[in-house]
């Protein structure tokens, strides 16, 4: 499946290439297959490729970069035979802890969405979410599936300060804070995970086209996850799925 695509100069040395613009995997696999397939072709003047839901940004050596000839090339390839694209990705099982303590707006968005914080809490649970992009924040997972009856409007007066694991819903997105930060998002609870670890050789666990689901831990639990990650030894549930 290829889409419409529109290619434009973007700044004195990159392209920006543009699908569709709204939200969905098919596009998100587009994305990535064509990533794949990039990597795999002689751009060696390309420095480098940084995505979003539903576009895809080229930076190129300014010393070997002719607009016309670039996007003619990038045209081809994309309308070009598929190689074998891998789709395997992996599922993130996360845990979240919505004890009032953390979910400090939960109970408000609770009786703005009349419905019962327990189900409000099942139903951010129960979906499986698909992670397009990281950025914001290092670790932050841009996240494509939350259910409709939960979109809430970001807060009008955004926090000078959320803490890290905030997880929370802003608009038709959720998501966690990796690290403390500014934000006006809806804080529904807290995850114990570090999104965002520079000790490791792979700081973010998780990388565009995986998905991830929470699952509601007790306050008890959260502490005892707590110290497993702060020694160094938890793992992250994960399995590895095709498609």
């Amino acid at each position: 499946m290829t889409f419409e695509l529109i290619y434009k100069q973007f700044g004195a040395s990159s392209i920006l290439m543009e699908w569709p613009q709204y939200i969905d995997k098919a596009i998100l696999n587009d994305i990535l297959r064509f990533k794949s397939k990039i990597a795999q072709s002689d751009f060696s003047n390309i420095m480098t490729l940084n995505h979003a839901y539903a576009s895809l940004l080229i930076t190129y050596d300014v010393s070997n970069f002719d607009v016309s000839s670039e996007i003619l090339k990038l045209s081809d390839l994309y309308q070009s035979a598929d190689e074998v694209y891998e789709s395997k990705h992996t599922l993130w099982k996360i845990p979240v802890c919505y004890d009032q303590s953390f979910g400090i707006d939960l109970e408000l968005l609770s009786k703005e969405k009349r419905i019962d914080v327990d189900d409000v809490i099942k139903m951010h649970s129960q979906s499986v979410y698909t992670i397009y992009f990281i950025g914001f924040l290092p670790g932050f997972l841009y996240l494509g599936g939350l259910d409709e009856q939960l979109f809430t409007p970001r807060r009008a007066t955004p926090r000078l300060k959320i803490e890290k694991g905030a997880v929370a819903i802003g608009g038709k997105q959720t998501g966690v804070y990796p690290s403390e930060s500014p934000g006006g998002w809806n804080i529904i609870g807290n995850s114990p995970v570090h999104f965002f670890d520079v000790s490791k050789a792979e700081p973010c666990f998780a990388k565009a086209g995986d998905s991830l689901q929470f699952y509601p831990v007790t306050l008890k639990v959260y502490q005892d996850i707590q110290t497993l990650v702060d020694a160094g030894i938890y793992q992250i549930e994960s399995e590895v799925l095709d498609g």
